[in-house]
């Protein structure tokens, strides 16, 4: 199953994976260094020297398998903005409180509604997927169902850096 993924948010699991790796040696060393305090079976310091460094080795599994699985779409490649599509931001209104918010639809890996970026896989992501300006996504939420027009579809992408896809 391929992951779909913007290049900003391929660029970014790469980095944080080369960090994570970077840390092994230092690991390894914090490993050796509790181990010299004596009796392991009662040795804080390297219960916790360990469960750091499994947590650390978990997370290069769960992001080796991440990035071997993507599929790098570049939104900047895109030749036609008239439709909601992965990778594109889109300028939405509540169609009851007349609130505006702006939207770019991500990866779930990548997803930050800090940022405004939403997974294409939620419930809001699924719904504007195929939408054009001035079409309503309606979205089924536990307290009812919230509708939102699209104001604008655009190209909003401050990441210039295009990887090759994996």
């Amino acid at each position: 199953m391929r992951i779909p993924m913007t290049p900003r948010g391929y660029k970014s699991m790469r980095e944080e994976l080369m960090r994570l790796k970077s840390m092994r040696s230092q690991l390894a060393n914090d490993i050796e260094v509790a181990r010299g305090h004596g009796d392991l079976s009662e040795n804080a310091d390297y219960d916790a020297a360990k469960e750091k460094s499994g947590m650390v080795e978990a997370k290069i599994r769960d992001l080796d398998a991440k990035i071997s699985q993507s599929e790098v779409i570049d939104p900047s490649k895109l030749s036609d903005y008239s439709k909601v599509k992965f990778g594109l931001s889109v300028l939405i209104e509540d169609a009851d409180s007349g609130e505006e918010r702006r939207l770019s639809i991500v990866g779930a890996d990548e997803s930050n509604i800090d940022k405004g970026w939403i997974s294409l896989e939620s419930p809001l992501g699924k719904a504007l997927i195929g939408k054009e300006v001035g079409d309503l996504a309606r979205v089924k939420l536990p307290g009812g169902v919230k509708e939102y027009e699209i104001q604008e579809i655009y190209l909003d992408y401050e990441d210039d850096s295009h990887p090759e896809t994996p």
